[in-house]
């Protein structure tokens, strides 16, 4: 298990006979960063409380960074911000990061050096001394970001750290993600935000009902589907009745069809076709499924509107 930054093998979690988790199987190589989603009520928020220790498994194992789940040592060298989180209203944000680095074991010197150097990262250099209760939301959010990298964490879990951001701040910790998995860390993000997650992680995993239902890179996830955005005069019913079979229509309107094709190599056939058919093809584009579709096709009557809202569980700090 010393090559995946998060190993779980049959996890399963029981509160009072109801079951929260069950058989989950998770991997994450390390050095990469990795997208959890789910439903509500799927599961995501036991997972995490689990893998951070506020939780023990009912059933099952689990390895962080090669070492039990539990393990202090390996809880050291995670950074950690839950999605809801308060921070003492009175203290500054040094205050604040001093408090945490000494939680995690920095020294006094190693606080007084990363405290700045952190700061700068979120974006907050020049706040050091302001109080959090006179910090916005985004604000706020990107001191909790702040303390989950204090310890320069080797794996960092993220839950909704963009939730209370502008369109900046988004970009922001999309940039701020890429980083840390240049130097080689490992990003674990639950977000309800399909295009964030898109946008920055390398492989994902669905979760529905305690278990993986797919997980994969993201690359042949979202080739999973591939689609024709045709617009053409003449196309009958009697012409679309004559498609081959794998051509499945997934739309259609008065002068528009979306087909489903296996290959994007098969478009040139699809346009000979229509051609042939006497169809003034006016437009065609090719579409691939995005993430929403994906998540859509493997959630059972979800309708992707409803992801997990996660308790306060800590303000971040593992150890």
């Amino acid at each position: 298990m010393t090559e995946a930054a998060i190993a779980t093998a049959g996890l399963r979690k029981e509160y009072g006979g109801n079951v929260a988790l069950q058989g989950l199987d998770l991997t994450v190589p390390g050095g990469e960063v990795f997208g959890f989603l789910g439903p509500n009520g799927a599961g995501k928020t036991t997972a995490v409380k689990m893998l951070v220790g506020l939780a023990r498994p009912t059933e099952g194992s689990g390895w962080l960074l090669g070492r039990p789940l539990g393990d202090r040592e390996a809880r050291r060298r995670v950074g950690f911000l839950p999605e809801l989180f308060r921070f003492h209203d009175w203290l500054t944000a040094q205050e604040v990061l001093d408090l945490h680095g000494e939680l995690h074991g920095l020294s006094r010197a190693e606080r007084q050096a990363r405290i700045p150097e952190v700061l700068e990262e979120v974006g907050l250099a020049g706040h050091a001394r302001e109080r959090v209760g006179t910090f916005s939301k985004g604000m706020q959010q990107r001191l909790g970001l702040a303390q989950a990298l204090i310890n320069r964490p080797e794996l960092v879990i993220l839950d909704e750290p963009t939730s209370a951001l502008d369109p900046i701040g988004r970009r922001d910790v999309r940039e701020l993600i890429q980083r840390l998995k240049a130097h080689g860390v490992t990003v674990f993000l639950n977000s309800h935000l399909l295009s964030e997650i898109e946008l920055v992680c390398d492989r994902v995993a669905i979760v529905d009902r305690g278990r993986v239902v797919q997980q994969g890179g993201l690359d042949e996830l979202l080739t999973v589907r591939h689609e024709l955005d045709i617009r053409a005069n003449g196309l009958t019913d009697a012409v679309l009745a004559r498609l081959p079979e794998r051509w499945a229509i997934r739309e259609r309107e008065p002068g528009r069809v979306v087909l489903e094709i296996p290959r994007p190599e098969d478009a040139p056939e699809v346009t000979r076709f229509l051609v042939a058919q006497g169809i003034d093809v006016l437009e065609l584009r090719q579409r691939r499924a995005n993430l929403e579709d994906v998540f859509l096709q493997w959630i059972q009557g979800g309708d992707g509107a409803r992801l997990d809202v996660h308790p306060a569980d800590a303000a971040g700090s593992l150890v």
